[in-house]
């Protein structure tokens, strides 16, 4: 869940825009699809070829809504596979896909197990309130996993020291001295 959110604008032309899918331009289409299934468990839903190329379309494991297309066929070159998660930063475009999780950890833990590469974190985000990692494909596609943190109680000021709200009583919640 985002920090702030602004309010809908359910005026705009554009209210109803969603997101969707994904395109990933693969080398080979069946090392894709075994990589993203066997992985991360994501589902083949459908393939199509139209101009010249294979469009194969894969859903996370429990949500329908969207897709990561697979795009398969000749005329691409490779990607730049990046060492660390800084090098990732010095092309223009696309940057990440990010996948929220309910456990991070958990989630890293088993993709090093599945032979996933790793390349940042498992770390917290504090000014976003969110903890993150990120991984790539075979193929140097960069993807983050992050879930939200719990809010911390806001400390409160006493005469003395600060100190987390949960700390106090209940009648020296409110006692700031001014």
């Amino acid at each position: 869940m985002p920090l702030f959110t602004p309010p809908r604008n359910a005026s705009s032309p554009f209210k109803s825009m969603r997101g969707d899918h994904v395109g990933l331009r693969v080398a080979d289409l069946d090392a894709a699809l075994d990589w993203y299934r066997d992985v991360l468990d994501f589902r083949h839903t459908r393939s199509i070829e139209a101009v010249g190329l294979t469009f194969a379309f894969m859903a996370p494991p429990n949500d329908d809504g969207f897709e990561i297309e697979l795009v398969a066929g000749p005329g691409a070159a490779d990607r730049p596979k990046p060492e660390d998660l800084h090098a990732t930063l010095g092309l223009h475009g696309w940057h990440h896909l990010c996948l929220r999780v309910d456990d991070v950890d958990g989630t890293v833990t088993e993709l090093r197990r599945r032979g996933a590469d790793i390349i940042a974190g498992p770390m917290d985000f504090g000014e976003i309130r969110r903890r993150g990692a990120f991984f790539l494909d075979p193929w140097g596609n960069l993807f983050e996993l992050t879930h939200d943190l719990p809010v911390k109680p806001r400390p409160i000021r006493t005469g003395r020291s600060w100190a987390p709200a949960s700390a106090w009583p209940p009648a020296a919640i409110g006692d700031v001295p001014g």
